[in-house]
C-alpha cells in the first residue's frame, strides 16, 4: 500500500483520459503553531491548478502540516484525510488526534495533513449571505407538505449563486485532482515514491480513487469508515443509511443499560419506549417548535433542527450523554438543560482556516454526474430513503437535490470501475453499527481491489476510533 517505484508524471494518462503535467517540486517547510508537546511543521507545495491543461503553468499552493516521527529510523510519511469532502486535513493533524496516530503507527512515520480546499471556491460575496442561505437550507423533506418544493428552490438559488461567483474555478475542484495532488506530495517528499495513507469517510472515496488511478504506487493504505465509491460518484447515497436506525436503537439501549449516564432514562421504561417517546417529540415539533430563548437562529428547536442534532451526535458515542440531556430537557421543557445541545450548533474556530468555504459542497457536487431540472424524477429515490431509515431518510436524501442542479462538472474525474490490483493490499475498516458509513460499504468497496481485506469493528459511531457496544457510554 505504499509506493516503491517512482512513476514519472510527465504526461501520465489515467482512465479518465486526462493528462497530468510533470511538476516535481520541493515542499517549503517552516515551523508553525505548537500542538501541545508535539512540534508542528507547516509547508506549501506548488501543484498544477488544472491537471487537464498540459500547456498551462498555473499553479496552486497546497498547504500542509506535519507531525514528525518520534522514533528512528524513520520509515516514511503517512498522509491523512479526515473526510468532508473539504475537511481540514491540517486541522486534523494539528489536533489531539496526532498523539493517538503516532502511537498507532509506531512513532516511526511523519504524519502529514493537507487541505483539499485550497482553491478559493466561494458561492457568496459575504459571510452574511452564506449564513442566511445555510439557515434557509436546513430543511428535511418530511418536515412539511411543502418541504420538497422549498428545498428544491433553495438549492436552485444556491446553484445559481455558485455559478455567478465561482464559475472560474468551479470545474477545478474535484476528487480526481485531489488524488493527483496526493501523488505530487509523495513525489515532493522524495522518499520511496509510494503512498502511505489513512482516510476517513469521504477520505475513503479519495483513497479508492487514488488507488484505482495509481495502483502500482500504493503502500500501506487504510480506509476507515468507508463510503461506497460507486454510489458516491453516482450521487446516490442510499447505502449510507443501511445501519442508521440500528445505530440509533443502540443509543436507547445504552441509555437503559447505563441510566446513571443518561438523563433520558426514566424508571422502568424500555429502549423501545424511549424511542417511541423521541419520535412523538419529533413529530410534535413539526407543529409546535420549542422556544428555548431569544435567538431565533439557535434557540428555536423544531423538527429540522432536532434531526440535525441527532445526526451529528450519532457520529460519536462520546456525545450521547450530552444528547440524552438535551432530549430530556426538551421532553420536560427544562430550560436549563436545553443549552447542553449548544455544542452541536456552534461551529469550531479553525486553527488553519481554509481558502474555500464552500469547497465541501463544490467538491461533492462537481464529482457527481447525473443532472435533472425536474424534481419529480427524484421522488422514487426519496421514497427509497424514507423506507430505509426512519431517522435520517428525509435528511440524507436532500443532497441529491443539490447534485441534480449543480452547474459544474469536475475536470479530470476518475471514470473507471474501481477494480485494480494495488502494489500492497488495502485495509478497509467498517463498524457493525455505523450510522453513516456502514460495514456493507467497506465490503462493496473492497470487492473491487484484489487482495484487499475488510476489518470488522464491533462498535458504534463513524470509524473504528470509537468503542465497542459494551463500553458505551
Amino acid at each position: 500500500m505504499f509506493f516503491k517505484t517512482i512513476i514519472p508524471l510527465v504526461v501520465l494518462l489515467y482512465s479518465s483520459g486526462a493528462a497530468c503535467q510533470s511538476m516535481k517540486q520541493a515542499i517549503d517547510w517552516f515551523p508553525c503553531t505548537q500542538n501541545g508537546s508535539l512540534p508542528l511543521t507547516c509547508g506549501t507545495l506548488a501543484v498544477p491548478l488544472d491537471y487537464t491543461n498540459t500547456t498551462s503553468n498555473a499553479t496552486l499552493a497546497l498547504q500542509l502540516v506535519k507531525v514528525s516521527a518520534v522514533k528512528q529510523p524513520k520509515k516514511g510519511s503517512i498522509l491523512f484525510n479526515p473526510g468532508g469532502p473539504g475537511g481540514g486535513g491540517r486541522e486534523f493533524i494539528a489536533g489531539a488526534e496526532a498523539h493517538a496516530f503516532l502511537v498507532a503507527t509506531g512513532g516511526v512515520y511523519d504524519l502529514i495533513g493537507f487541505d483539499t480546499s485550497t482553491i478559493p471556491f466561494s458561492c457568496y460575496t459575504d459571510p452574511t449571505s452564506r449564513a442566511i442561505a445555510v439557515l434557509k437550507g436546513q430543511i428535511t423533506l418530511n418536515s412539511s407538505d411543502t418541504a420538497i418544493g422549498e428545498a428544491w428552490a433553495v438549492r436552485k438559488t444556491l446553484a445559481k449563486s455558485c455559478y455567478e461567483n465561482a464559475r472560474d474555478v468551479g470545474e477545478l475542484i474535484g476528487t480526481g485532482f485531489v488524488a493527483r495532488d496526493m501523488m505530487q506530495i509523495v513525489d515532493a517528499l522524495d522518499e520511496d515514491g509510494l503512498l502511505r495513507y489513512w482516510g476517513f469517510s469521504y477520505g475513503t472515496v479519495l483513497g479508492d480513487t487514488v488507488a484505482a488511478m495509481f495502483p502500482d504506487r500504493m503502500d500501506k493504505v487504510v480506509l476507515d469508515g468507508s463510503l461506497n465509491p460507486h454510489d458516491y460518484y453516482a450521487g446516490i447515497d442510499l447505502e449510507q443509511v443501511t445501519s442508521t436506525d440500528a445505530s440509533f436503537d443502540g443509543f436507547f439501549t445504552a441509555c437503559v443499560a447505563h441510566p446513571e449516564q443518561c438523563d433520558l432514562a426514566q424508571g422502568t421504561m424500555t429502549a423501545d419506549q424511549l424511542k417511541e417517546q423521541f419520535y412523538d417529540l419529533l413529530y410534535t415539533l413539526k407543529h409546535q417548535p420549542f422556544v428555548a430563548g431569544t435567538d431565533a437562529a439557535t434557540e428555536i428547536v423544531d423538527y429540522n433542527l432536532l434531526k440535525t442534532l441527532v445526526e451529528d451526535a450519532m457520529y460519536n458515542p462520546a456525545t450521547w450523554p450530552t444528547l440524552a440531556t438535551g432530549l430530556h430537557g426538551l421532553l420536560t421543557k427544562n430550560m436549563t438543560a436545553i443549552p447542553t445541545i449548544a455544542p452541536f450548533l456552534a461551529p469550531s474556530v479553525p486553527i488553519y482556516p481554509n481558502h474555500g468555504p464552500d469547497a465541501p459542497l463544490g467538491i461533492r457536487s462537481s464529482d457527481v454526474s447525473p443532472r435533472t431540472d425536474n424534481v419529480t424524477t427524484l421522488y422514487p429515490l426519496f421514497e427509497r430513503f424514507y423506507a430505509k431509515s426512519q431517522l435520517l431518510g428525509d435528511v440524507l436524501s436532500v443532497p441529491a437535490m443539490m447534485y441534480a442542479q449543480w452547474p459544474f462538472q469536475a475536470k479530470g474525474g476518475y471514470t473507471g470501475d474501481f477494480r485494480a490490483k494495488t502494489r500492497y493490499p488495502i485495509l478497509f475498516v467498517g463498524s457493525d453499527v455505523d450510522p453513516i458509513t456502514p460495514l456493507v460499504s467497506a465490503q462493496n468497496a473492497s470487492a473491487g481491489f484484489e487482495g484487499s481485506v475488510v476489518l470488522r469493528h464491533g462498535g458504534y459511531g463513524v470509524s473504528a476510533a470509537f468503542p465497542p457496544p459494551n463500553s458505551i457510554p
